[in-house]
């Protein structure tokens, strides 16, 4: 049976290279963004592949969100991808932190992932080993930080984390593993162009370490490459 992998922040960057794999290996991928009219890309390989749809999710959004899990109907999802995020205005330093943009970092770091899985775990529910994945940063990482700065982003990771931590144990019961990874440094627009990594490294590594997680390791903290990351 074809699995089916559902993608938010799918039309730029990790998001569509992460489309772009799934579809090479045969998934059915919904394929998530705020305004599907002008992901040209994502709308080209959706000419091109049956197996692909693609939907208006804005994750800032619970009316959204609920829209968009009805449009699925009663299908069943084997994975999903929380890859939608904001780092927010970049080169804030301490006493500089506007609180507005804090708060919208963490709706759409935190909140937006949380409210997407609470949507979604009936339909995850459905199968047997179901995956449900949420993209985070070393920057999140209580024990990585040794430079201090970037709060608004550094903070709505921390809580991401906490937020999957509690996931894994609510959906345990429905046999749903929940996990955070860390895509690497990667050359997107959010990455810059100095990043170590390209998003087909990044996407290659993340898709085979999820490929063999396991229920056991459930509420774990992983880099791109499968190796853990301490909290």
């Amino acid at each position: 049976m074809t699995k089916h992998v559902v993608i938010t922040g799918a039309n730029r960057g990790i998001g569509l290279g992460l489309v772009k794999y799934y579809l090479d290996k045969g998934y059915t991928v919904a394929a998530c963004c705020r305004q599907p009219n002008h992901a040209d890309e994502l709308n080209e390989l959706a000419e091109q592949c049956t197996t692909l749809s693609v939907y208006s999710l804005d994750v800032e959004s619970e009316a959204s969100i609920s829209d968009f899990v009805t449009a699925l109907g009663d299908a069943e999802v084997d994975l999903v991808i929380n890859n939608a995020g904001y780092y927010g205005p970049k080169g804030y330093a301490f006493g500089q932190v506007d609180t507005t943009e804090w708060h919208k970092v963490f709706a759409i770091n935190v909140m937006g992932p949380l409210l997407v899985a609470q949507h979604l775990a009936p339909l995850l529910a459905k199968c047997e080993n179901s995956k449900l994945v949420c993209l985070s940063s070393k920057m999140g990482s209580m024990t990585d930080n040794t430079s201090g700065g970037s709060y608004l982003y550094r903070s709505s990771k921390s809580a991401l984390n906490a937020v999957v931590k509690s996931l894994s144990i609510d959906l345990l019961p429905q046999n749903t593993l929940c996990v955070v990874l860390h895509p690497g440094w990667v050359q997107t627009e959010m990455g810059g162009p100095n990043a170590l990594i390209t998003v087909e490294e990044s996407v290659h590594g993340m898709a085979q370490t999820i490929a063999k997680l396991t229920l056991a390791q459930t509420g774990q903290f992983f880099n791109y490459n499968g190796e853990t990351i301490p909290w």
